[in-house]
């Protein structure tokens, strides 16, 4: 597995408009197989939110850690819209990473 070791903010979707989960991480290609395999019993495997349909990268945690708690307090429709500026179709980006 290809190792992407920056620092990430990404968010994941059940499926078009359905549930999201807003992470970060130092490896997102790492992070986000870790989700789709199910690996810890969390909120992604409860409710199989698996599809990276949003992130972003920065050069330092802190950046990192400020963007998802800002996003975290958004309404779900300014999530939806940020989502839909990058990736309209909410295709699954996790093969774009390869």
């Amino acid at each position: 597995m290809k190792q992407l070791k920056q620092p990430a903010f990404y968010i994941l979707a059940s499926q078009r408009h359905g549930t999201l989960y807003t992470g970060v991480t130092g490896n997102l290609i790492r992070r986000v197989w870790e989700h789709r395999e199910n690996r810890q019993d969390s909120f992604t495997k409860k409710y199989r939110v698996h599809q990276l349909v949003y992130f972003e990268f920065y050069e330092h945690f802190l950046a990192a850690i400020a963007r998802e708690s800002a996003i975290k307090r958004w309404k779900r429709l300014w999530k939806i819209r940020l989502i839909e500026q990058m990736n309209p179709t909410w295709e699954d980006l996790y093969e774009t990473l390869f």
